[in-house]
């Protein structure tokens, strides 16, 4: 008598991106042309494996994306994961910033159930297109029993990455995507999912109903000064994040500007520009990492730009206090 296995279902959402292109023989350049059909037609047997429902939900380059519709996807997916029949969920992104809406889902969803993001770096009109491989791929990670309670994942080019330590690192590789400090989780390796380490930090989670996009990213560079950091205050907004040199410094021109800010109750966090490692109050000089943590800067330690700034979206969406704040990112 032969045993009959049960294979798991995953919702596959498609927000668009390179996956889902073509070139356009009119401009000869690529753009958004392919459903979610199209491109499951591409990936060959995997139905052998999992069984998959296909979500539309957009079909935008990945540029077009905003907070709010990242926050849209959230709670799709939050309302997926509640389903006792899916097992896990795929969804389908541009790689200019995939990063980004793969760490707002990290923070804003908890659940023991896989959450992976895939897309490709080659649109369907050229050789190579790595959009199907990439899928498969992805969803192998999802059925994964492995998988569970590890946060949401990024997977291309058969590397599994966490959302929180992963970035685009390259304009065209299909390796593009690491985790540069630390390495990738795992790999896919012939349809089976190995995972070589679970994830350097303690989940970090903002479970907010809403996002506030009045978030403003400044990068640093030699002998800026306060002009942009006093015009943001001037607009009230909602909350600064600092790419800082080094370990966590910053011209001491710009100093005024930040206690300005600060003084007008709008939260800064303090990152850097350098890819690897911590910022950290080393440093007290004017302008130093100790300066501006006793002004009461907030120092984000690995999280890079743009994650800061997602993360800074949401927590101002739920405190208006600087000190609450800090102690979401502490």
């Amino acid at each position: 008598m032969s045993r009959i296995i049960t294979k798991k279902k995953i919702a596959i959402v498609f927000t668009g991106g390179t996956i889902s292109m073509t070139i356009d023989k009119a401009t000869n350049a690529a753009a958004p042309s392919l459903n979610s059909e199209d491109i499951m037609s591409l990936v060959r047997h995997i139905r052998d494996f999992a069984d998959v429902d296909l979500i539309d939900f957009s079909a935008i380059p990945g540029p077009h994306m905003t907070p709010e519709k990242m926050m849209e996807l959230s709670k799709v997916v939050q309302n997926l994961c509640k389903k006792d029949d899916i097992s896990g969920v795929v969804i389908t992104h541009g790689t200019d910033n995939l990063e980004e809406t793969a760490f707002l889902l990290d923070l804003t969803n908890k659940t023991e159930k896989p959450i992976v993001f895939t897309g490709s770096m080659r649109n369907a009109s050229e050789l190579g297109y790595d959009g199907p491989s990439n899928l498969a791929s992805a969803i192998l990670t999802a059925i994964s029993d492995d998988s569970k309670n590890r946060g949401v994942l990024v997977v291309l080019n058969d590397e599994i990455n966490a959302a929180r330590e992963v970035t685009k690192t390259h304009t065209m590789s299909l390796d593009t995507f690491k985790s540069l400090e630390f390495g990738p989780l795992g790999i896919v390796d012939s349809n089976d999912v190995i995972y070589y380490r679970s994830q350097t930090f303690e989940p970090m989670h903002i479970l907010s109903e809403s996002i506030n996009p009045d978030v403003h990213l400044l990068k640093v560079a030699s002998g800026m000064d306060s002009t942009l950091l006093n015009y943001l205050t001037e607009k009230k907004v909602a909350g600064i994040v600092i790419e800082s040199m080094g370990r966590g410094n910053v011209p001491p021109k710009m100093m005024d500007g930040i206690k300005n800010a600060l003084s007008h109750n709008i939260p800064i966090i303090l990152v850097s520009r350098t890819p690897l490692g911590r910022t950290m109050p080393s440093y007290g000089y004017s302008g130093g990492g100790l300066d501006l943590k006793n002004a009461g800067v907030v120092l984000a330690r690995n999280l890079n730009g743009q994650k800061a700034r997602i993360a800074l979206m949401l927590a101002v969406s739920k405190s208006k206090s600087v000190n609450e704040i800090s102690d979401i990112f502490s």
